[in-house]
């Protein structure tokens, strides 16, 4: 029996795991299919942001919204009305009032404030969360479902609006940084692991280039950040909860230094005492460890026991102290062969990559979807150039189709794109790395009439031996230096391009 015909029961049960599933997987769409029957209009299987018109939403979402609007009150009378009415019954209609709810509330909850907000939020909770003459109610209190709902939309518009491109390594991309913020059952995730989930942290691997640090920024703006009824405010403030630290920019002390913090006197120049960021982390806040491949092995074993105790002590010092935030981590090496050459230990290794994510090349999503070249050329070109981004585009695509093969590999990914953006709006042309290295007559003509500086032809080399390597470990090894030296000698070639080193045609 029940209190719903079929027919209800299916609407219900669609809109309630539409509310709980992932947006950015392709399972939304049967979902929206479901929920809508002959009304669904096809929208593609990727929900991605566009660059060109940025207003646009999935066609789908204003009639469901407006079809749940339209059935909620006579739903919750015919549980008013009904005799026996089944659990899963009422767990669906409770969900399918989250729905409702949620998007009733979303363009509010861009500025939630303290007033009126959550009281109009919480009473229309006890309008349609009661039910006359039965004993039951959501399952989730109503502060925290509100904060759960501002963490929703934080988290949406942190992965849709950043991670651009309509191809499927993208569209993959975002529905795993949704699940390490929400794990793959948001359900379970509300009802409990909300309160657990700055205890895992999270790994970011892939080539350079690749936006690893935007992926970072997107996790760590996405915490769970609870709501005082009482005080009618939210207990932490989301903006400044990411703390990053490059550790190839960093000496070994003054990574321990930024990381653990000092005290007076725990090595030269330490001339007071030091908050690190482990220390200074809220708990909704996050750590953001990038090249964490440079990390030395005294290092990687006080990160270590941080991870697995959420304690540490500051250099100098024999006080013990909690780490309270969420540790993310960043790099582009391939630490299972780091393992092998025992330059990164095996038990931190599988303390950091309980939770996974790996960025996509730029050749990958364009071998997927070649039209995404033009909304990331669009998206470069709006933040090189603003507002004369329109008269810029055509421009930066006419000198790419122009100049560079249609299957060029973009070996430096979207950092090199961006680069190329600009020096086509600066100069009209872009060099790349592989065309300047491989150069190598213009390299011997300018080294026989020595017309390159020492530094010059480091940097030069440097840049030689990279490119026939393709690490910057390996380049390093062949040349006898440290790896941040070669990199930064790579990078200053990069930046300064091949004419200004004096090489001639």
């Amino acid at each position: 029996m029940g209190a719903f015909h079929e027919s209800d029961r299916h609407f219900l049960h669609s809109v309630a795991n539409l509310g709980y599933c992932n947006p950015f997987l392709t399972e939304r769409v049967e979902l929206e299919r479901a929920v809508l029957g002959r009304e669904f209009q096809s929208g593609g299987p990727v929900w991605s942001a566009s660059v060109s018109d940025p207003a646009a939403t999935r066609p789908n979402v204003p009639p469901i919204t407006r079809k749940v609007e339209a059935a909620i009150g006579r739903l919750r009378q015919c549980l008013a009305d009904a005799a026996d009415v089944q659990p899963e019954e009422l767990s669906d209609y409770a969900e399918t009032v989250h729905y409702l709810l949620y998007h009733r509330y979303y363009p509010r909850f861009a500025n939630p404030g303290k007033q009126p907000l959550y009281r109009d939020f919480l009473a229309d909770w006890n309008r349609l969360c009661h039910v006359p003459g039965k004993r039951f109610e959501s399952a989730l209190p109503p502060a925290h479902l509100f904060a759960c709902f501002r963490q929703i939309q934080r988290a949406f518009h942190a992965i849709y609006d950043r991670i651009i491109g309509n191809s499927m390594p993208a569209a993959r991309l975002r529905a795993s940084i949704w699940q390490s913020v929400f794990t793959h059952d948001m359900r379970r995730y509300h009802r409990t692991l909300y309160r657990k989930m700055g205890e895992f942290p999270t790994l970011i691997t892939g080539p350079s280039g690749t936006g690893k640090e935007l992926i970072a920024r997107a996790i760590a703006g996405s915490r769970y950040v609870p709501f005082d009824p009482d005080r009618l405010e939210f207990l932490e403030p989301v903006a400044e909860s990411f703390l990053p630290i490059n550790l190839a920019a960093l000496s070994p002390t003054l990574i321990e230094s930024e990381l653990f913090g000092h005290r007076r006197g725990a090595f030269t120049g330490a001339i007071g005492d030091r908050h690190g960021w482990l220390e200074a982390c809220p708990e909704a806040g996050s750590v953001f460890l990038d090249e964490l491949g440079e990390m030395e092995h005294a290092i990687q074993v006080k990160l270590l026991r941080v991870i697995e105790t959420r304690c540490f002590s500051a250099v100098g010092d024999t006080a013990v102290r909690e780490f309270h935030g969420k540790l993310i981590a960043a790099t582009n090496r391939d630490l299972p062969r780091e393992i092998r050459a025992g330059r990164f230990r095996e038990d931190l290794y599988y303390r950091l990559c309980a939770d996974l994510i790996r960025t996509p090349s730029l050749a990958e999503q364009l071998a997927d979807a070649p039209e995404v070249m033009h909304e990331l050329l669009l998206h470069m070109t709006k933040r090189t150039v603003g507002d004369e981004a329109e008269r810029c585009l055509p421009e930066v695509e006419t000198w790419i189709g122009q100049n560079l093969p249609v299957d060029y590999a973009w070996p430096g990914n979207y950092r090199e794109l961006e680069q190329c953006v600009r020096n086509v709006v600066i100069r009209r042309s872009y060099r790349p790395l592989e065309a300047s290295v491989t150069a190598e007559d213009d390299l011997v003509t300018a080294f026989r009439n020595g017309t390159l500086t020492a530094e010059e032809l480091l940097a030069r080399y440097a840049a030689q031996v990279y490119q026939l390597t393709g690490s910057y470990e390996e380049a390093a090894r062949r040349m006898g230096l440290d790896r941040r030296t070669v990199k930064a000698k790579v990078e200053a070639f990069l930046q300064s391009g091949a004419p200004s080193l004096g090489l001639k045609s």
